[in-house]
């Protein structure tokens, strides 16, 4: 792809709610537009991150305070487009932005340029709960999953389920983000689901538990996309977790392209039925027993490891969605099965395995031949990060187990997901810290 296939007058911001300084997604963004000279803007936390650090940036902003309201967040959006000057590509980068934006999407449309689409839809596909529904309705294959009432359902519904079995918070974008709930957790025990019903208010949305489908080889599966105005599907492609942290239960460490037409067919059946339009990424994980690919998350916003499907001609789903915005031909697709895509911090073993590969068939989530400083400034920082969070994870290993009461008779459990229920209360988007550091590169890539 040469730098004349995207619009270099059209600016990008990128915008990120949830606190986390080390979402290499978001460097794979700026990146990915920055390269084919696009100005890039980013809204997100910067203490503590790489992604001030790339060349490829032209300015942090500060992000929605914590606890934002959707007011909050526009009053943000707007004095960004202000300094911008500009209409700009406004690309969400986690569920509580992507949410965000959809609700203010009639503010937002004279300022950004964004995919139009039924409204509430990002919010309903990234709620747990709403997903089994919509997979339910569309006879999609998905865990068996339970909403518990009370403590005593919820160990009950472990008991049903067969433990191990998978915890999840609907709307895990509301966990606060200094807590030590996770949005998905394995307990082996009912009583630990019974403890973790009891965490309920602080998670602020309802628990799920789900049947457990163990994990293997190919058995964890991912799609990204893009779905354009006419709901084509471009840039993207499926590819397996060759290694996950958590493993078994977490995100992206190693991961490899590999063509599959069930899962990109799977994809193109939700986005026709539901009028999907934007990026997105699907998580499956395949029953071998009954050769089934579960649809485990839908994520309205691009995939932390979106860059694994740059194709030949350079094409990825954020590439798509601004050529698609700015209304220009999208190139053919030209895919790259075997490319492998690996975050060093997760994966340190396989990233020194994994250099820059003859014809583009391999990348490292922060250190880039064209863009060093990110993953020098990664290395530094997560080495602090680990510093400190290790005399915890010594505590916890040197510690004796606590002693697990006996579990009373199991109570009726909960109803399964999918079944008539109340809407459930509106929430407030949660925010970010303040804080972050204008800055200017004018140091440009030449083309893509």
């Amino acid at each position: 792809m040469t730098v004349s296939l995207l619009d270099p007058r059209v600016p990008a911001v990128l915008l990120r709610i949830d606190r986390n300084p080390f979402h290499h997604g978001t460097l794979g963004a700026v990146r990915s537009l920055g390269r084919c000279g696009v100005e890039v803007h980013a809204v997100a936390e910067s203490a503590g991150s790489p992604v001030p650090h790339s060349r490829f940036l032209h300015r942090m902003h500060p992000p929605p305070r914590p606890g934002a309201t959707p007011g909050d967040i526009a009053a943000v959006l707007r004095r960004v487009a202000a300094r911008v000057g500009r209409p700009a590509v406004l690309i969400p980068m986690d569920d509580a932005s992507a949410i965000a934006v959809s609700r203010l999407y009639r503010e937002l449309t004279d300022l950004f340029l964004l995919p139009s689409q039924p409204g509430g839809l990002p919010e309903r596909v990234a709620d747990k709960a709403e997903l089994a529904e919509v997979c339910r309705a569309l006879d999609l294959p998905h865990p068996v999953t339970l909403i518990p009432e009370s403590p005593a359902q919820a160990a009950a519904a472990a008991w049903q389920l067969g433990l191990p079995v998978v915890a999840k918070w609907s709307r895990p974008w509301l966990l606060p983000p200094d807590s030590d709930l996770r949005s998905t957790t394995l307990l082996r025990s009912a009583h630990e689901a019974e403890a973790l019903y009891r965490r309920t208010g602080d998670a602020g949305s309802r628990l799920l538990l789900q049947a457990y489908l163990p994990p293997g080889p190919r058995r964890d599966w991912f799609f990204h996309g893009y779905a354009d105005r006419s709901g084509t599907v471009h840039g993207g492609g499926s590819g397996w977790k060759h290694r996950a942290w958590p493993p078994g239960a977490g995100l992206t460490a190693e991961g490899r392209w590999l063509p599959n037409p069930r899962l990109r067919s799977a994809a193109e059946d939700l986005v026709r039925v539901l009028g999907y339009r934007g990026i997105l990424d699907l998580d499956f994980r395949l029953d071998p027993e009954a050769g089934t690919y579960h649809l485990l998350d839908f994520n309205p916003r691009p995939g932390a490891q979106f860059r694994l499907f740059a194709d030949a001609t350079g094409l990825d789903v954020v590439r798509a969605l601004h050529l698609d915005l700015t209304h220009r031909s999208l190139p053919e697709p030209a895919p790259l099965p075997g490319r492998t895509f690996v975050v060093e911090n997760y994966a340190p073993l396989a990233a020194l395995r994994t250099l820059p590969a003859p014809g583009h068939l391999s990348e490292l989530a922060w250190y880039a031949p064209d863009d060093r400083a990110p993953g020098l400034a990664m290395a530094a920082l997560w080495s602090r990060h680990v510093a400190h969070k290790l005399p915890g994870l010594l505590r916890r290993t040197v510690l004796p187990p606590r002693r697990v009461p006996p579990i009373r008779t199991p109570a009726p459990v909960g109803r399964q997901a999918g079944a008539p229920d109340p809407a459930p209360a509106g929430v407030d988007d949660p925010g970010t810290d303040a804080g972050g550091a204008a800055r200017r590169d004018d140091e440009k890539a030449s083309s893509c």
